[in-house]
């Protein structure tokens, strides 16, 4: 009679099985309800006020960081929250802060551009431009730029840097920028506006955006 070996149950996970899990980690979403909470594991944990908007898709991407839950608006996006994962369930884990009131909408709409920019010295520089420039339609100019920072957050500092270097002043600029930089990086997939057709030619003078952005051509 002829004994078979035992072999343990364990066995060394394939590279596909590493990248599948590495997808699901990092998908994981929930969704910002209107008291500004997510819930994870049967608990609830708090974002800044304001973060949920009327509208919006209001989903958060969640992610497991040690005894730490890292809350995020976009999949690789800067962190928006952080806190330290309940042993319970049932509770409300809220930070503070995310609770503090700004004094005027204009003051919550800056502390939200704030937090979603991780230069915070490109950021302050935008609101002081904007400030200066705009003074008594300031609002409308931040709500131009939260929802720029939203719609294209992968090109969105860059766009910053790029107003800033052709002493540009309107948020309406910064929208422009960032949508001619994922245009020429082919990250629109939607049609091209014939603004900005001439953007993806690959040369370019200094000043094309100034052009195209006022409305002309170039020659």
């Amino acid at each position: 009679m002829r004994c078979t070996p035992w072999k343990s149950n364990t066995y060394k996970k394939s590279p596909v099985h590493n990248l599948l899990k590495d997808i699901f980690v990092t998908s994981i979403t929930r969704t910002i309800h209107k008291d500004n909470v997510i819930r994870f594991n049967g608990n609830r944990y708090s974002v800044p006020l304001g973060t949920y908007r009327q509208g919006s898709s209001n989903i958060a991407y969640i992610e497991e960081d040690g005894e730490h839950l890292l809350i995020r608006l976009q999949e690789n996006g800067h962190l928006l929250a952080k806190h330290k994962i309940a042993s319970g369930r049932g509770m409300v884990i809220s930070d503070p802060t995310h609770r503090e009131r700004s004094h005027t909408k204009r003051d919550h709409l800056i502390q939200q551009i704030e937090a979603l920019l991780e230069d915070k010295e490109v950021a302050r520089w935008l609101i002081e431009v904007l400030s200066e420039r705009y003074p008594r339609h300031l609002i409308d100019q931040l709500k131009v730029v939260q929802s720029v920072i939203l719609k294209h957050p992968s090109s969105i500092e860059k766009a910053i840097h790029e107003m800033r270097r052709l002493q540009l002043t309107s948020a309406n600029d910064l929208r422009d920028i960032a949508i001619s930089l994922e245009i020429q990086e082919g990250k629109n997939r939607g049609p091209i506006h014939e603004k900005y057709k001439e953007l993806i030619a690959p040369e370019r003078r200094e000043n094309i955006y100034v052009s195209v952005l006022q409305g002309g051509k170039t020659r």
